[in-house]
């Protein structure tokens, strides 16, 4: 079932019995309204031969058409509600909260600013990436590669601990080497590597779109480490 439907049939779920309820109260107000009126009607010749015997200056009981306009004010009023209550809720459907997400590509300044050796810490609350300059494991050479921060587990997010150079897993404990290869814990595959470039006005460029996997080879693809 397309999601859409789904929300339309959970939207619908919730709001028809409380619509239902409502309408049942205000006939239950129109009824109540109803019997006090024709009540009262019928004992409006004892009422009347009552006041004619009530000195002058006592008051008498009240009209009854005004129970009944009461007992009908109700009843709208908590119609009226209903109907304010559906208009908002569908209103709310049309206009979901949009969640806005960080752009999936991104710079990340120049390679000069990130130092050798290190873990650069940046743009991981933003971005959800590590840049690191070091030697890639996979090929040899010396440049940068873009880790996520995503562990490969259960998608928890692990910590750079700079003292025992790695990255750990506050969760369920699982650890990776700087170079993002796992050694500890219950991951059971390495950190996967974002697509890395360098752009025309000379910014490292990390494209989040594409992903690479060490176990499947594709550390070895080009794109996957920038070569300084």
């Amino acid at each position: 079932m397309p999601p859409v439907v789904q929300a339309m049939a959970m939207a619908a779920a919730v709001l028809l019995p409380v619509i239902a309820f409502i309408i049942f109260i205000s006939i239950t107000m129109v009824k109540r309204g109803e019997v006090s009126m024709h009540g009262e009607l019928h004992a409006a010749p004892a009422t009347a031969t009552a006041t004619a015997a009530t000195p002058a200056g006592k008051p008498g009981k009240a009209v009854p058409r005004r129970a009944f306009l009461s007992w009908m004010g109700l009843a709208w009023t908590a119609f009226t509600a209903s109907m304010v209550a559906t208009a908002t809720a569908t209103g709310r459907f049309m206009f979901p909260n949009v969640l806005f997400e960080p752009p999936a590509t991104f710079k990340a300044g120049t390679p000069d600013e990130i130092q050798e050796g290190q873990v650069d810490e940046r743009f991981k609350q933003k971005f959800g990436v590590w840049l690191v300059k070091d030697i890639d494991v996979a090929t040899g050479a010396h440049g940068i590669y873009a880790l996520s921060t995503v562990c490969t587990h259960l998608g928890c997010t692990p910590n750079w601990l700079q003292g025992e150079q790695k990255f750990k897993c506050p969760c369920h404990g699982s650890g990776y080497y700087k170079n993002g290869i796992n050694f500890e814990g219950p991951t059971p595959r390495p950190l996967e590597r974002y697509a890395i470039s360098l752009a025309d006005d000379g910014q490292i460029l990390v494209d989040k779109n594409t992903k690479f996997q060490q176990e499947k080879g594709q550390w070895s693809d080009p794109r996957s480490f920038l070569k300084l």
